[in-house]
């Protein structure tokens, strides 16, 4: 009887520390994603942008310099100026083609 309880037991404990970590992704997950929402927003009333369009600028910044979303997105909430990432895109996203990358 008493190694069926140690095993319920043992069970409990791998079960709690399985929830606790998955809390902790879903807290982390749920954090990027707030600060994404905010750079969206943000671009989006600095450059006359739908989110949408704030959204693919940002998306297009990170993926071509090799960012993470959330580290550029946080740029982009910490600081008053646009990350250069960023601009790049915005003129293409206003309408007109997208300067050359610098050599």
């Amino acid at each position: 009887m008493e190694t069926k309880q140690h095993e319920i037991t043992r069970r409990l404990l791998e079960l709690n520390d399985d929830l606790r970590k998955r809390n902790e992704q879903l807290q982390t997950a749920l954090e990027s994603r707030i600060v994404i929402e905010q750079a969206k927003g943000i671009l989006a009333a600095r450059h006359n942008l739908d989110v949408d369009g704030a959204f693919d600028v940002l998306r297009r910044g990170a993926r071509s310099h090799g960012t993470k979303l959330h580290d550029l997105a946080a740029r982009v909430v910490a600081d008053r100026t646009t990350p250069p990432e960023v601009e790049r895109y915005l003129a293409e996203a206003n309408g007109h083609p997208a300067p050359a990358p610098a050599s």
